[in-house]
């Protein structure tokens, strides 16, 4: 069932998905498992020591260049190419800022995940446990043959996530939604953000949990979290944008 989205009392702040909640005792998907098996040996291990237990419409045209008549210069305007050749560095796409923001006690640089064709396809990950506190952050670019083929693998990946909502002014096309998990009892919520940008694809998956409460972060916290970080990743794409 997909959910209208919900605007914030900000008119300039971008849409926030519903949430699709999902209290369920079967097991998490099984990359988000062994995200994150590994913190919840160490909360356990803290817990024993304590004892205590966001479909986005086109962005806005630019105006079309003016002919040689119509330029002040009296020169042509030469149009720019929007395809990208390849895909930017995903490490250095999120400003230090951010990370220590999104993800506080990780390693600003973080760590790149091996790709089998890196020109096409990269990303970048960061998490890490501050006390009970656990957050992960993913950025991933993909470069397609064109912005056709780029139009249509968006709109498989957002058929596949429904509940959320549009992320506008960003790339070409946006969409953000956000999912809370429940396995025994611990909470888990994540946000993902799709973006299209010509011929390229950005994907950011921003999650979290609080291993002493059992609560995840809220909604928002992950939407707003997930989007900034998606806005600096279309950045970086478009910084390296290649004629």
């Amino acid at each position: 069932m997909k959910l209208a989205s919900v605007r914030s009392a900000d008119p300039s702040a971008p849409s926030v998905p519903h949430e699709k909640c999902a209290v369920r005792t079967l097991s998490l998907p099984l990359a988000l498992t062994a995200r994150i098996s590994p913190v919840v040996v160490l909360a356990a291990a803290g817990w024993a020591l304590t004892s205590g237990p966001a479909t986005t419409p086109a962005a806005e045209k630019e105006p079309a260049p003016r002919s040689a008549e119509e330029s002040p210069s009296g020169a042509a305007t030469a149009a720019v190419s929007k395809q990208y050749a390849a895909a930017p560095a995903p490490c250095g796409s999120i400003g230090a800022a951010t990370i220590k923001s999104l993800v506080p006690g990780a390693k600003t640089a973080g760590k790149e995940i091996p790709s089998t064709d890196a020109a096409l396809r990269r990303t970048c990950s960061w998490n890490a446990l501050k006390g009970y506190d656990y957050r992960w952050l993913d950025v991933s670019f993909e470069i397609t043959a064109s912005e056709a083929a780029a139009t249509e693998s968006y709109k498989e990946n957002v058929s596949e996530k429904s509940g959320g909502g549009d992320v506008p002014g960003v790339g070409d096309a946006g969409y953000s939604v956000v999912n809370l998990t429940t396995e025994n009892k611990q909470q888990t919520r994540e946000g993902v953000v799709m973006i299209r940008a010509s011929n390229a694809l950005v994907t950011v998956t921003y999650n979290g949990s609080d291993f002493e409460s059992k609560k995840a972060p809220s909604t928002d916290e992950i939407n707003k979290g997930a989007i900034k970080a998606a806005k600096e990743a279309v950045a970086a794409l478009e910084s390296g944008r290649k004629a």
